[in-house]
């Protein structure tokens, strides 16, 4: 909280170099001409927007066509990549796009994400300082219908963005709200960084981290994402998060695994610990002592998250109003939920992705399997 509030009083800088927003596209996400319309719309002096897909049969390209026609003064073009071969389709399409890009500075942003007018200017801005290695958003989602299962998501996800904040060492880049400077990213040699990995975030992440080059969050780009999703979808998610996490960051790993067993230990144990006491007729008050103490805490922990979240989201304020009781009560079933990913992410490296099924060797190897049958048009996208 006390992050958020010191980067929201701080004065924007007025550092507006040209930027190359890169968007890669693969199928239709829901509410897809809703999300790219933002790009076109960014209060920033100069830039150009680089869509890129695998096909041209890609059904992201009438829409992206569609507003082309409808913002001619913005310079925009669609860069066909082919289907990749030795990389996950993401991180082929971006390093693609790279050849095609004329900017001092490059902006990744994905297709699902929904950022306000400003959202480009409050990115690029911290770059004004050449020390900084990159500078990131991160997500929120919401649920467009305020069914469970999204909201249930949506708590999933909130626990990740209080991950970040002032100390640049631990931060790390969501592909989906990036921005680098060209010459920082070359001297990363990041295109061939990428070569091999499925997870252009996490690469990018350990590029940085391994020149000792800062990583700034910046609150004002968080940024919405307006999706609704059933049970299967939010497994898949969720358990694709925690297997890439376990390949490109395996202390995280560990760490959730670790994190989980204890919460999971103290929490649900004791409160089945409680009934079966209270049924037996023998004393529960220390053990109902503990989970109290555990549920407060975590309601406490869940209700500043959600605050510091409404004094930059304010465009979202019926949303987050909805979104209230579920942040602050369904905080503790996201702990069972992230136990469940960290044992399957232990036996499996295997992910579909946008249509894709894909094995993980390592953080430099992709292994394609195979097309999924699953219909692209509106898997979550990382």
């Amino acid at each position: 909280m006390r992050y958020v509030k010191s980067e929201l009083d701080k004065p924007l800088s007025e550092f507006t170099p040209y930027v190359s927003v890169i968007a890669p596209c693969r199928g239709l996400d829901q509410d897809l001409k809703e999300n790219l319309i933002k790009l076109f719309v960014q209060d920033y002096p100069g830039y150009e927007i680089v869509f890129v897909t695998d096909s041209e049969t890609d059904k992201s390209i009438a829409v992206i066509k569609e507003l082309q026609k409808d913002f001619l003064h913005i310079d925009s073009k669609i860069i066909i990549a082919g289907q990749a071969k030795e990389s996950g389709q993401k991180v082929h399409n971006l390093r693609e796009a790279i050849k095609h890009t004329k900017g001092d500075v490059f902006v990744f942003v994905d297709s699902d994400a929904r950022p306000n007018e400003k959202w480009l200017k409050n990115l690029v801005a911290p770059l004004k300082d050449e020390s900084i290695g990159a500078v990131t958003g991160y997500r929120w989602f919401f649920s467009s219908k305020g069914n469970f299962v999204s909201e249930f998501r949506s708590v999933w996800n909130a626990s990740i963005t209080s991950q970040l904040g002032a100390n640049t060492k631990k931060n790390f880049c969501w592909g989906g709200s990036t921005a680098i400077r060209r010459k920082t990213f070359e001297k990363l040699n990041m295109t061939e960084q990428w070569r091999g990995t499925l997870s252009d975030d996490f690469a990018l992440t350990r590029a940085l981290q391994s020149k000792s080059l800062p990583i700034h969050f910046a609150p004002r780009c968080l940024t919405a994402s307006i999706e609704d999703c059933g049970f299967s979808e939010l497994l898949e998610f969720t358990t694709r998060q925690m297997k890439i996490t376990r390949v490109y960051a395996p202390h995280l790993w560990k760490a959730a695994l670790i994190g989980s067993i204890l919460f999971v230990g103290s929490f649900y144990v004791g409160t089945v610990l409680v009934i079966v006491r209270v049924l037996i007729g023998i004393s529960f008050v220390l053990p109902l002592a503990i989970v109290l103490l555990l549920f407060v805490l975590g309601v406490g922990k869940a209700w500043v998250r959600w605050h510091a979240v409404t004094l930059v989201l304010t465009d979202y304020k019926t949303e987050l109003r909805r979104s209230f009781l579920p942040q602050i009560i369904l905080w503790f079933l996201g702990s069972g939920l992230y136990l469940y990913n960290c044992i399957a992410a232990g036996f499996s490296q295997l992910i579909v992705w946008r249509g894709i099924k894909y094995e993980l060797k390592s953080p430099t190897e992709t292994v394609i399997m195979s097309p999924s049958q699953k219909k692209t048009d509106c898997i979550q996208e990382k």
